[in-house]
């Protein structure tokens, strides 16, 4: 066997691209202190969402964490609690949700954690040792290698790659189809889902924070460079190996994987759209127009690497392939990264989301599980990502319908999820991993007390969906969806302490005698687009007093 060398880890320039370099020791307030502040919903004919809303805040904040002595870590963070490590995906799901939470829980913040154990080219570690900010060795290119995956194909089946590292030189490199100038820190296992930028752009969107932009553009742009360098393939698309779906039957296959490649489109938009706001405040980023020509052209040509090599006319899907770009035939969740990043035409969204209704594949008693249920090895009673429905996959799928413009089934899915998800907390008392499909249970989830990426549902989807509040900084507006007051039993429909764009407000919309009446409490100004069915009322909001608005 080869030793294994990981003295590197302490010479290697680490964190180079983030400005901030130090814990500026800021406490976390006590949860009894920030549970007052926070916003609360008000469904009083859904008393379920806001019991599992209350639970799903009271674990978020018991998993803040200050960064410890000696891990180098930079700020105050959320965890996802799954053990002792932190994770840069599950993080980037999270902060989704903390976002409504913003800024008394430490949500997109914690990504600051990872930028600042960024590499000189640009890789960033997925995942690391949360007490000790050290690197998870498994990950670490401590080989001295070409990119290889630790785990190879065979983590799919809970098993080691036990022939040692005689194989790896001949596993990645080679099938690139090209020759990558160096080797990576990281090995596969530690570089999949490019999320960061997405996470980012959509705190950007609710909090306006462009500061933040300013600090983190930098660290992304290396990201995406350190990317197209060891993952690029030839064909335009991006290498992968489990993509994080553990015991998924794609692994057999990958390859290249239409969610990674997909994300890599994305991740360019992300990054072009940030310089754009960047640039209209005064910012200057180094070599801009260069840089907008680089993601311009590098997203629109992985773009079409996807719609040429992934896209099935037959069966209207996107697939993985192997790396001689033979098709896995196998629908995962995965394809729908295709619809967030743009790299669906319009016509192929369209296609992807009728099977997104089709009762035979997604949509099953809960929605949507990450294998279709008509593949084989599907797994009815969950199966880890062998069938069961993921928050954060559900998450990715409501983004993308939203951003497309799919909004009923955007948010179909998305009370879908979270009725499933409040039963079954009412039934175990806790919130759990994942989710069987074929039945509201907790399936063979192990993983109680996931608040951690499952916050998604009770979090951000009651807010966005049940109550129907959203905000963007583009409009510098709210806008409130009130197709729930127009459910049978609710008449009250609202949220205290919604925060958004950095201010703060009281929603209340009230019926009676088949009017609706809408009260709005704030002491900030800002546009409120009141939505119902087909009609939109544009409300000035000036602060300072309450105001009431006869909507119909």
């Amino acid at each position: 066997m080869i030793e294994r060398d990981t003295s590197f880890l302490d010479t290697a320039q680490r964190g180079v691209y983030f400005a901030k370099k130090a814990y500026d020791g800021k406490p976390l307030p006590p949860p009894e202190q920030v549970l007052p502040l926070l916003p609360s919903p008000i469904v009083p004919h859904r008393p379920d969402w806001a019991e599992c809303y209350r639970y799903a805040v009271q674990v978020l904040l018991k998993n803040r964490h200050s960064p410890g002595a000696g891990t180098g870590f930079v700020s105050n963070f959320v965890d996802a609690a799954f053990n002792r490590d932190i994770f840069l995906w599950d993080t980037c799901f999270m902060s989704l949700f903390c976002n409504l939470l913003h800024p008394y829980v430490p949500g997109i913040c914690s990504l600051d954690n990872f930028y600042c154990k960024q590499f000189d080219d640009g890789e960033i570690p997925r995942e690391m040792v949360r007490d000790t900010g050290k690197d998870f060795l498994l990950w670490v290119n401590a080989y001295d290698k070409p990119l290889y995956s630790y785990f190879h194909n065979h983590y799919g089946f809970r098993g080691l790659l036990s022939a040692g590292p005689i194989q790896w030189e001949e596993m990645y490199s080679p099938d690139l189809g090209r020759t990558p100038d160096r080797h990576p820190y990281l090995t596969l296992d530690n570089l999949n889902h490019p999320i960061a930028a997405m996470a980012e752009w959509q705190s950007y969107l609710h909090t306006g924070d462009t500061e933040r932009l300013r600090t983190v553009f930098e660290p992304l742009y290396h990201y995406y460079e350190a990317f197209r360098e060891h993952l690029r393939h030839a064909s335009g698309l991006y290498v992968t190996d489990w993509a994080s779906m553990d015991n998924s039957p794609r692994n057999r296959f990958l390859g290249l994987a239409v969610d990674t490649s997909c994300e890599m489109a994305l991740f360019a938009q992300n990054l072009l759209d940030m310089s754009v706001i960047l640039m209209h405040h005064g910012s200057t980023v180094p070599e801009a127009e260069r840089r907008r020509t680089f993601l311009r052209e590098t997203k629109e040509e992985t773009v079409q690497a996807v719609r040429r090599h992934m896209w099935d006319e037959k069966t209207g899907f996107f697939y993985d392939l192997t790396f001689d770009l033979k098709p896995s035939g196998i629908k995962t969740a995965a394809a729908f990264w295709a619809l967030i990043s743009g790299a669906a035409d319009d016509r192929m969204a369209r296609r992807l989301c009728a099977w997104l209704e089709d009762p035979t594949s997604f949509r099953r008693t809960h929605r949507v599980p990450v294998l279709a249920a008509d593949e084989e090895g599907y797994h009815p009673e969950g199966g880890y990502w062998a069938g069961s429905v993921w928050a954060p996959i559900d998450a990715m799928i409501v983004l993308g319908l939203k951003k497309r413009g799919f909004d009923a089934l955007a948010r179909k899915i998305a009370l879908n999820h979270l009725d499933c998800l409040t039963k079954v907390f009412l039934d175990t008392g806790t919130i759990w991993e994942n989710y069987p499909a074929d039945s509201v249970t907790s399936g063979d989830s192990d993983h109680r007390d996931m608040v951690g990426w499952s916050g998604v549902a009770p979090i951000w989807f009651l807010l966005e969906y049940g109550v129907g509040l959203s905000a963007d900084v583009r409009e510098d507006a709210v806008t409130w969806r009130l197709d729930g007051i127009l459910e049978e039993g609710c008449d009250t429909l609202g949220c205290e302490r919604y925060w958004f764009l950095n201010r703060q407000a009281d929603f209340l919309a009230r019926k009676k005698d088949g009017r609706i009446q809408i009260s709005v409490r704030t002491p900030d100004a800002f546009l409120l687009k009141i939505r119902l069915k087909d009609r939109v009322w544009p409300v000035n909001v000036n602060g300072g007093a309450e105001l009431q608005v006869p909507v119909c």
